[in-house]
């Protein structure tokens, strides 16, 4: 099987380390870094996690992506992120999708950040191109993603959409919930209850399972159940990891 993966990508970086003081001229916390984890990220950690399923996948992504930076500073032994700094986060680009060749691929996996490199038409032009495109979307939803095969969206980013779905859209939605799993078309797919120790990039990993299993057993049930141990094995390791 083969897909291929359209979306904006970033570098991951996490700092970690120990804050055992505030500082004395301000209440803040010292930070010590003791470690440093890079990655790549969004899409490009959805194509790795492609990859590590065995998958054949291609990535189609800003070609900057390495100089868009994510940089966490993250307490080790607490796990609990002080701060977040992003650099170059506006400078993503355009998509130009005029030589690509869809029809090479089992499926296509649109991650859209809504950072700019995708349009709305861009996303349209891609799902009427081939029968078996996945949209992981920031973007309020609305006509233009009708002709996705199913859109993978977590639940607030439901609730702020809510009012432009169609019902034919509604059909579509994979709606991932967290800790309560996810729900498709009313019916709820529950996860076990582990120790989450970073949600980070496990949307990524949802929806890359989503569609490596959908691929071989053409069963959306089975692909979300399968998605969701995936997501579930994630969230218990540190950083953007993948399955």
């Amino acid at each position: 099987m083969k897909v291929l993966v359209i979306g904006e990508s970033c570098k991951d970086i996490f700092i970690y380390g120990e804050a055992p003081r505030l500082c004395p001229e301000a209440p803040a916390p010292v930070f010590n870094p003791t470690s440093i984890t890079e990655n790549g990220g969004m899409a490009k950690n959805v194509y790795k996690n492609l990859l590590s399923l065995g998958v054949d996948a291609n990535l189609f992504t800003n070609e900057n992506w390495g100089s868009i930076t994510k940089t966490r500073y993250i307490d080790f032994n607490m796990n609990h992120m002080f701060l977040r700094v992003d650099e170059n986060d506006k400078e993503y680009g355009r998509a130009d999708l005029r030589r690509m060749r869809y029809k090479n691929y089992d499926a296509i996996i649109v991650s859209d950040y809504n950072k700019g490199f995708l349009t709305e038409e861009d996303i349209r032009h891609i799902s009427c191109k081939h029968p078996n495109v996945f949209l992981d979307t920031k973007k309020t939803l609305g006509p233009w993603c009708e002709a996705v095969r199913y859109i993978k969206i977590n639940n607030s980013e439901y609730e702020s959409t809510r009012r432009t779905i169609s019902k034919d859209i509604l059909d579509k939605l994979i709606i991932t919930m967290s800790r309560e799993g996810c729900k498709h078309q009313g019916v709820i797919y529950p996860v076990p209850e582990v120790e989450i120790k970073d949600s980070s990039g496990a949307g990524d990993t949802f929806i890359s399972a989503l569609v490596a299993n959908f691929i071989q057993s053409n069963s959306i049930e089975e692909a979300i159940i399968y998605a969701n141990e995936c997501a579930t094995i994630v969230v218990q390791k540190r950083g953007v990891s993948i399955v």
